[in-house]
C-alpha cells in the first residue's frame, strides 16, 4: 500500500471495473488504501478481481449491474453504499465503441441508440444517483471517462465520438450546478490506450489513430489510473466541470 495516501479509507464506486482501464483504476485505488465497489456486467471478471486483490481481502466489493438498465444502475449504488457506506467518489469507465469503420450513411441507428444508452444515458443516470448524497455530505468526487474522440471527433466512429462529446458537455453543465457544494465533477479525455477496446480496431484504424499521437505510442492503463486517482482525491479541489487530456501531445489546447 502506498503511504500517506489522501484517499485511504475512502469509498469509491468504479463502473466498468471488469476489464481494461476500469480494472486498473480499481486496483490502483485499492492499492492506495481505498475501499472500492467494483461494478460490471461481467460477474466472473469482478469476482476474480476481488478474490485476487493483493492489497486486502475486503478492499474490493464486486457488484453486477447492467448499464442499459436504469434500475440496475441505481440499485448498484444502493448496494455499494450498504456495503461500504456513503460514497466519497465515483469513476465511471463504462463505454463501448459500437459498430465502427463505416461512414454515417451506413450507420445503423439501432446501434447508435445502444451506444448512446451505454455511454451517455447511463452516465447521466449514475451521476443523478450519487450527486445529491454527496452534496448533502458536502464532499464528493465524480470522474467520467470521455475520450479525445469527444473533443475532436474521429472518422468512422460517429456514435462513440458523439456520446463521448455528450459526457464532456454534461460534466461542464453539472459542474456549474454544484460549484460550491464540495462536489467536483470532471472528465478525462484519453487518446488511444492499450486496452481490449483498442485491440478491437482494424489495423488501418490503429495506424491512423496512433499517427495522431506525437509521442508515437499508445497510452498505458496505469497512466490513466494514476491521473484518475489524483482527480478523485481531496488534492484536486479547485477544478470542476473540466476535461483532463491524456493524449501523448495530441491535444494542445
Amino acid at each position: 500500500m502506498k503511504s500517506a495516501s489522501p484517499i485511504a479509507g475512502q469509498h469509491f464506486y468504479v463502473s466498468g471495473a471488469g476489464s481494461g482501464i476500469g480494472r486498473v483504476i480499481t486496483l490502483e485505488l485499492a492499492a492506495r488504501g481505498a475501499k472500492v465497489s467494483a461494478i460490471d456486467i461481467n460477474t466472473q471478471a469482478i469476482n476474480e478481481l476481488a478474490s485476487n486483490d493483493s492489497t486486502s481481502k475486503d478492499s474490493i466489493y464486486p457488484i453486477t449491474a447492467d448499464f442499459t438498465n436504469d434500475d440496475s444502475i441505481i440499485q448498484s449504488v444502493h448496494q455499494a453504499e450498504k456495503h461500504f457506506g456513503p460514497l466519497h467518489g465515483l469513476v465511471n469507465c463504462v463505454g463501448i465503441l459500437g459498430k465502427n469503420g463505416m461512414k454515417i450513411e451506413d450507420l445503423e441507428i439501432d446501434d447508435f441508440d445502444f451506444v448512446y444508452r451505454v455511454n451517455l444515458r447511463s452516465a447521466v443516470v449514475l451521476t443523478k444517483a450519487v450527486i445529491a448524497g454527496m452534496a448533502a455530505r458536502k464532499y464528493g468526487r465524480i470522474l467520467h471517462l470521455a475520450s479525445i474522440s469527444g473533443k475532436e471527433g474521429n472518422p468512422f466512429l460517429v456514435a462513440y465520438s458523439a456520446t463521448k462529446a455528450g459526457i464532456i458537455a454534461m460534466v461542464k453543465s453539472v459542474g456549474k450546478e454544484y460549484p460550491d457544494s464540495g462536489v467536483t465533477i470532471n472528465a478525462m479525455a484519453p487518446a488511444l490506450i492499450e486496452s481490449p477496446m483498442s485491440a478491437s480496431f482494424s489495423e488501418a484504424q490503429m495506424t491512423l489513430l496512433k499517427s495522431r499521437i506525437p509521442m508515437g505510442r499508445l497510452g498505458k492503463p496505469e497512466e490513466v489510473a494514476n491521473l484518475a486517482a489524483w482527480i478523485v482525491s481531496p488534492e484536486c479541489s479547485f477544478t470542476t466541470g473540466f476535461t483532463f487530456d491524456l493524449s501523448g501531445g495530441r491535444a494542445t489546447y
